[in-house]
């Protein structure tokens, strides 16, 4: 039976959790990220402590480098039945002050990333009788963030996307779910100024930030058979910051 996982955005942040979480679960993770530097130092990690992993660099708005990266892993660790769409992108901005190039960013990389990456692996994950897709979008997409207006859009169509492809899916024994982190301690929050982070650890009713392990652990739960009977569901990892139904 197949035991591989493909975590986009892999090598850093949230996904680096994911794929330390899934390696030591026994899964043979392939890291997919823009940063090749990072994927390998990652992969070296993992295989220092004993786990399986393949870093692959690759823009996952990029249809054609993602499908070549695909046969790669079939080839290297076998077929995927594990997909985790991690890779994210954001800059805090006021939406005035955002242009068209910024727009397109935001929905490509958060949107579109998601959407191209599963179809890219989805007929292995048919092939192989079953499996998981795991799409990490973001509560700024179920409540609205402000600074985040076309992220929070763009993860908003995650979360769409995700219960439609489950209806779609479930057929074929592939169920689809989506975790949704709350503010989390990632290069890319941290560097913001320290008066912001201390306004949204203030907010979290827990008063802590979320730890990327916090986030893996709940992806390892859907991409695990615990999970077997859930799909299309949206789960929100945030110390209760947002609890909407």
């Amino acid at each position: 039976m197949s035991n591989v996982a493909v975590v986009t955005g892999g090598a850093s942040g949230i996904g680096k959790a994911i794929s330390e979480k899934l390696a030591a679960s026994g899964k043979s993770v392939a890291l997919l990220d823009m940063n090749g530097d990072l994927g390998q130092q990652t992969t070296k990690e993992l295989h220092a402590a004993g786990f399986k992993a393949s870093a692959y660099q690759v823009d996952i708005t990029d249809v054609a480098a993602l499908a070549a990266t695909r046969q790669r892993i079939v080839s290297d660790l076998g077929t995927p039945n594990v997909v985790v769409n991690c890779a994210g992108w954001s800059v805090i901005e006021p939406f005035l002050k955002t242009d068209a190039t910024f727009w397109k960013k935001a929905i490509d990389v958060n949107l579109m990333g998601t959407i191209a990456t599963t179809r890219t692996f989805l007929d292995d994950l048919i092939s192989a009788g079953g499996g998981s897709i795991v799409n990490v979008a973001s509560d700024a997409g179920r409540v609205g963030s402000t600074g985040e207006v076309v992220y929070s859009a763009a993860k908003g169509g995650v979360m769409a996307f995700t219960k439609a492809l489950a209806r779609e899916m479930a057929r074929n024994q592939i169920r689809v779910n989506c975790v949704c982190p709350g503010p989390t301690a990632t290069p890319m929050l941290l560097v913001q100024d320290q008066q912001r982070i201390d306004a949204l650890t203030k907010a979290v009713p827990m008063r802590r930030l979320a730890q990327p392990s916090d986030i893996a652990n709940a992806v390892e739960f859907f991409a695990s058979p615990a999970s077997s009977y859930i799909t299309g569901q949206i789960l929100s990892v945030s110390g209760g910051l947002t609890m909407a139904g």
